[in-house]
């Protein structure tokens, strides 16, 4: 079934002040970003910076001998390319659709004049949106290398799949073990046993690369305090930027009634990236 998509499902987006999105509206290109797309691979030049709604990418770090793993996922509340606007130009590390959906396109020109505007009523909007969720990112990035270092793989099993689960609107997750543990950067063997302890506790539903979440309630006791951390970073992140917003005259909040939506040609079902 197709499903309608419209630039206000990514979250960033939603947040710029009506001036703002206006003039970027036209530039934003809907894209299909499939499962297994590799959209970045290191040290790619940067052409473009994304903007998922319905699809989650994963960012890996990629190690001379060929073994990666997850430094930090982006789904509807972030972009991809920050690199860009911090100067580097180029990426990194890979940037891999791990769920299959959409998301909004533009090209880095187009960022990078809004970022670098000096005059108007709109100076300085983009960037300090940008700047603002750069922080958020690097709390996620450097929250996970201390999860990944001090926490056990069942903690670390559950800080993923709930920051996971707060991209998506849905309990049911289709990944096998080998992805999740080349996600944490574990032994597969480590996953199958931390899944069984969260299926005996009836946290989860575990069958054929098939999790469903019965009681998210449980997994957020079972984690660490990693996942608070955060989340509540983002959370912070977005209540300032409505409290920016509300501070605008009403000419000036974002127009959602406005916003394009789109019947994208063909959908895919949300699946999880597998090899």
């Amino acid at each position: 079934m197709d499903t309608l998509q419209r630039p206000d499902q990514n979250r960033l987006l939603s947040s710029l002040p009506a001036a703002e999105f206006e003039h970027l509206a036209p530039h934003l290109e809907l894209v299909a970003m499939p499962l297994g797309e590799i959209l970045y691979e290191s040290g790619d030049p940067l052409k473009h910076v994304y903007f998922p709604t319905t699809a989650i990418v994963s960012l890996h770090y990629v190690t001379e001998h060929g073994a990666s793993s997850e430094t930090a996922g982006v789904g509807n509340e972030g972009v991809l390319g920050i690199s860009l606007f911090m100067g580097g130009n180029t990426t990194p590390g890979r940037a891999i659709v791990s769920a299959g959906g959409y998301g909004y396109r533009l090209k880095a020109r187009v960022l990078m004049e809004e970022y670098n505007r000096a005059g108007g009523r709109r100076a300085g909007i983009m960037q300090h949106l940008l700047l603002r969720y750069t922080q958020a990112r690097i709390t996620q990035v450097s929250q996970t290398a201390v999860c990944n270092r001090h926490h056990s793989v069942a903690q670390q099993l559950c800080r993923w799949l709930l920051l996971v689960l707060d991209r998506l609107s849905s309990n049911e997750l289709t990944m096998t073990q080998e992805l999740i543990a080349s996600m944490i950067g574990v032994r597969r063997e480590g996953i199958t046993e931390a899944a069984g302890h969260l299926q005996q506790a009836g946290f989860i539903r575990y069958r054929r690369g098939h999790i469903t979440v019965l009681d998210r309630s449980g997994l957020e006791s079972s984690a660490c305090e990693c996942y608070a951390v955060i989340k509540n970073e983002f959370d912070r992140m977005f209540a300032e930027l409505q409290n920016h917003q509300a501070l605008l005259p009403a000419s000036h909040t974002h127009p959602s009634s406005r916003l394009q939506v789109v019947k994208p040609e063909k959908t895919e079902r949300i699946r999880f990236y597998s090899g």
